[in-house]
């Protein structure tokens, strides 16, 4: 099978070729064009299978990664929203629960009241309500409020609607209803319900979700009906498949549903291909590390799982989210973070980035902020004349003009001012992972770093060496990772079904059937999407917690029909899990079972393993010795720096730092004091010097 993996970022859009049966793989890059990623996806796709002298026509499957969705939320644009909710709840988005996101400070942004997805004006109410424990209807819904709300809206230039109803996740049949009445006022409007994106309880968390799957479902839908039209212009025949926040893809019909799906469906990617990666390398315990041109992406995998977020912690832009996600902590720190100094005379570094246009002042397309890459530049730690492979070369007269501006306003030497943008840059991204490991009580010296993306290689071994991280591994492709991790994905479906069921008390007929249609339902979704039955594989899971208790852990629940043996396991397991958490457990006290969780798989065909590395030799892969600056010992150093050819480096064979490797996507950084060596792999896996 031929695929294309396409992951668009916010400089660069990456692009990897693979042919399942004969083991080719072929790879590209092209800057993103901001105002429509599209473009740059079409010309991607053109010249990547031009340069593998393959037709468009011949690929079976495009997998994608995006972040029209990301974008929309972090910018504010989005469509003019509308929701329909019950009398008396109009403010539910504004209200939320009252906590503080800043616990001691007097002045604090809450997003969903300085920039609400939903204005008030548009936010009507109706008629109707259904009560607890099973959706009774107390009050029918009234549906000429409904027709009327609709018309409302419509006149006020509304394109998306949200209805949402309190206890649909109960039943949904109100939210229905009310959905086909504005499908039927409003004929081109983006509808769509809470309980068709979110089933479940917490009426603000699923509210804000819908709301933000309304806000981003017109742009979403609209890029995704643009880019399979293109595609199939190009004369590609194969699906289109697009990673979901997840860590699996969707169909384009599924997302155009749900877009809440994708947004955070760019990184996503990233980690699944960080995972395989260091995988194919045998460690099992890895933190991601992927590096763009604007952002910083950071994800835990253990023991070949990758972490997820919870209700407590799931949010995008301060928006909280009730959509499974892996748990990627993303700061505003890549190679264009504009390094300045701010009002107070600090020095520092992002979160503005120069972005694509202009892009460094390297670049040489008008960029007049210094950035991490011209600090890089000015160090010695880029080959000029041999960025992208040769494809583009850096302006170092450009890259001093502004260091050395910024480093006049800061009263340093020049050197000091690069060194201490990369300092302050590393140490922020060390700082989030962090955030990650130790502040949840996770050793990260266990661990290995996986620096990827176009900037990670670069700042990989420095960032470890801060935290003690032993060993780094870099990708044999790292600025294309993400895209890579795009072919290692499964189509991916969860579903959920709210129970408030206490451990005392069970009804174990309801979970059983609960369950059963749970799959039914997902199974029946898959049907649409021609996957047979005998592909899908189903993995049970519970939302657990302590009566009084405000947050659930999440429990694995055996497959097929459940008894009180299996029961008593899932307890015992719930114990078990609370004392790794939280340090203890309540072994006595009643246990809740608020939700049900069925995630379902159905593999694809997926990139196994690359072609095994050949290699050459130390002196075929030597290009020249040049002089890199770094700090040792608390003073800045210049060293002679061998610089190496990745793709001639041999198998094997370790060697030492400071060296400088070149390949088309990425360069690699290997301080003094480390050593390098080329996995079978392919991958790069440096090992750092112990701290003393």
């Amino acid at each position: 099978m031929k695929t294309i993996g396409v992951d668009v970022g916010g400089t660069f859009t990456d692009l990897i070729y693979l042919n399942s049966e004969t083991g080719d793989l072929g790879i590209h890059k092209v800057a993103t064009t901001p105002d429509d990623p599209s473009l740059a996806v079409m010309d991607g796709i053109k010249t990547l299978c031009a340069l593998n002298s393959i037709a468009p026509g011949a690929i079976d499957q495009v997998f994608h990664g995006t972040t029209t969705a990301t974008n929309a939320v972090l910018e504010g644009k989005g469509s003019r929203a509308g929701m329909i909710t019950n009398e008396g709840f109009r403010d539910v988005l504004h209200i939320g629960r009252h906590q503080r996101v800043e616990h001691y400070s007097i002045m604090q942004e809450l997003p969903w009241q300085n920039r609400p997805l939903i204005e008030r004006r548009y936010r009507k109410t109706v008629g109707g309500r259904l009560t607890p424990p099973a959706g009774e209807e107390l009050e029918p819904l009234d549906e000429d409020a409904v027709r009327a709300a609709a018309r409302a809206l419509l006149a006020d230039g509304v394109d998306a609607v949200a209805i949402c109803f309190l206890f649909s996740y109960l039943n949904p049949v109100h939210e229905a209803r009310a959905k086909t009445i504005v499908e039927e006022e409003m004929p081109d409007a983006f509808v769509t319900t809470s309980a068709s994106i979110s089933p479940q309880f917490r009426e603000f968390e699923r509210f804000t979700t819908a709301a933000l799957a309304t806000f981003v479902g017109p742009k979403v839908g609209t890029y995704i009906a643009d880019l399979g039209a293109a595609i199939a212009g190009l004369g590609v025949k194969g699906d289109l498949r697009i990673m979901a926040s997840n860590g699996g893809v969707a169909t384009a019909r599924m997302v155009s549903e749900n877009p809440a799906l994708t947004l955070m469906s760019g990184l996503a990617a990233g980690v699944l291909g960080g995972g395989w990666v260091g995988a194919q390398c045998g460690r099992d315990r890895l933190i991601t590390f992927d590096i763009g041109g604007t952002s910083a992406d950071i994800g835990i995998a253990m023991d070949g799982t990758f972490a997820e977020t919870d209700a407590r912690s799931t949010s995008i832009a301060g928006f909280p989210l009730l959509t499974p996600m892996l748990d990627i902590h993303t700061i505003g720190a890549g190679g264009g973070s504009i390094a300045h100094v701010d009002k107070g005379g600090a020095f520092r570094v992002g979160p503005q980035s120069a972005g694509a246009v202009p892009g460094p002042a390297a670049y040489g397309k008008g960029g007049t902020q210094p950035t991490v890459t011209d600090a890089n530049l000015v160090l010695g730690r880029l080959e000029p004349g041999d960025f992208l492979g040769g494809d583009m070369g850096l302006d170092v007269g450009s890259a001093n003009d502004v260091m050395d501006d910024l480093a006049k306003k800061l009263a340093l030497d020049t050197l000091e001012a690069a060194e201490g943008a990369l300092t302050i840059l590393n140490a922020n991204m060390a700082n989030a992972i962090r955030s990650r490991t130790v502040q949840k009580g996770i050793d990260p010296r266990s661990f290995a770093l996986v620096a990827m993306g176009g900037a990670g290689p670069l700042h990989g071994a420095e960032v470890a060496a801060m935290l003690d991280i032993p060993e780094v591994i870099v990708p044999p492709y790292p600025g294309i990772t993400s895209a890579m991790g795009l072919l290692t994905a499964d189509l991916k479906y969860d579903a959920i079904r709210t129970q408030f069921q206490l451990s005392s008390a069970i009804d174990l007929k309801r979970i059983n059937t609960d369950f059963a249609t749970v799959e039914a339902n997902l199974a029946a979704r898959f049907g649409d999407d021609k996957v047979p039955l005998d592909q899908i594989t189903f993995t049970r899971s519970g939302d657990l917690r302590y009566v009084g208790q405000g947050y659930e852990l999440k429990v694995p629940i055996s497959g097929g029909d459940l008894d009180d043996a299996d029961l008593a396991a899932v307890w015992n397991q719930f114990h078990d899990i609370h004392a790794a958490e939280y340090g203890h457990a309540f072994k006595a006290s009643p246990i809740e079972v608020v939700n049900l969780r069925v995630t379902a798989v159905a593999a694809q065909s997926r990139l196994d393993q690359l072609p095994p590395a050949v290699g050459g030799s130390l002196q075929e892969a030597l290009l020249h010795t040049r002089s890199s600056v770094f700090r040792k010992a608390g003073r800045l150093k210049k060293f002679d720096t061998t610089v190496y050819r990745r793709d001639r480096l041999p198998v094997d064979e370790p060697f030492s730092g400071p060296a400088i490797l070149l390949q088309k996507d990425s360069t690699t950084l290997v301080p003094p004091g480390a050593t390098a060596c080329v996995h079978p792999s392919g991958s790069i896996v440096i090992a750092l010097e112990k701290s003393t």
